[in-house]
């Protein structure tokens, strides 16, 4: 890209998002290790939470389905009880084999009470229990795994940002001499205190600039970045996450906030299934779609 030779900033990105069709990026680095603990403590059940577009969900269906396990889904929204079958992320991980369950959204907000979990055990029997966006010491752990030695050469590592347990796992095994850039998809500085749980350095920070209005928000701008970057380069962003950071990173750059001769190392966390849904959003807006 022009700006990149300008600036003379190198970019790469490291397509995580190619591991697997469905399980792909950080949703398979975060149920790797939880995958295992659940079959060697012989739970035969994931039991997980997500909203209507969630990636989490579809990629804990499948992940479960290709283990041997069942699923269910705990989504919030109970109209979408009714409607679920024309939203394409929850008739993925329904055809995958995951039980769905719609509570209202004020239900939804005791996910983490053990009242609430304890009626669930009540309903499902026994079950493991993932998280929201699959966040755990065991999802870290296993995001810790995305940087390897082929990527120490690198003075910068970005992230896009939901829950913070992929950028936790980065931090903690980066160099101290790289540099952290994390980009929340939700408004908010709020997230620092979640990182910080797992982090074990303080070699980062949160670029909350670019969010573009919060989780499962976009525009026409961010739209006609996705499809203008995919053009250039033949790789999609997700109109969640990865884009978002890209555009953020595209324009720090412009900025100047990068050194001559910087290395930057984007990580590309999947998601891709969720352009689908987001098409059909767009599409009753009347807005530009997503460029399948």
């Amino acid at each position: 890209m022009p700006i990149l030779e300008e600036k003379r900033v190198s970019l790469f990105i490291k397509r995580e998002d190619k591991i697997h069709a469905l399980i792909s990026g950080n949703k398979y680095r975060k149920l790797k290790y939880n995958i295992e603990r659940a079959k060697s403590d012989h739970f035969d059940t994931l039991l997980t939470f997500g909203g209507a577009y969630s990636n989490h969900v579809v990629a804990t269906a499948c992940a479960a389905k290709e283990n041997g396990l069942r699923s269910i889904g705990i989504i919030r929204g109970e109209e979408l009880a009714s409607k679920w079958q024309k939203n394409h992320t929850l008739s993925m991980a329904r055809e995958l084999g995951m039980q769905l369950k719609f509570i209202s959204r004020g239900e939804y907000r005791n996910k983490h009470l053990p009242q609430f979990i304890n009626q669930l055990n009540s309903e499902f029997d026994t079950f493991y229990l993932l998280p929201e966006g699959g966040t755990n010491n065991l999802a870290v752990l296993g995001c810790q795994e995305i940087l390897t030695q082929n990527d120490a050469d690198f003075d910068v590592i970005c992230s896009s940002v939901g829950t913070g347990g992929t950028i936790a796992g980065i931090i903690n095994s980066s160099s101290s001499k790289q540099h952290l850039i994390g980009f929340p998809a939700l408004k908010g500085d709020f997230l620092k205190e979640d990182i910080c749980k797992f982090a074990l350095k303080k070699n980062w920070e949160l670029q909350t600039n670019f969010h573009f209005g919060g989780y499962a928000k976009t525009s026409t701008e961010l739209i006609d970045f996705i499809n203008d970057f995919k053009k250039h380069t033949q790789i999609p962003l997700d109109p969640i996450y990865t884009a978002k950071m890209m555009y953020g990173i595209l324009r720090m750059v412009e900025a100047g906030k990068f050194k001559p001769e910087t290395k930057i190392l984007a990580i590309h966390t999947g998601g891709l299934q969720g352009i689908v849904g987001m098409n059909a959003i767009l599409k009753k807006k009347n807005l530009p779609l997503i460029n399948l």
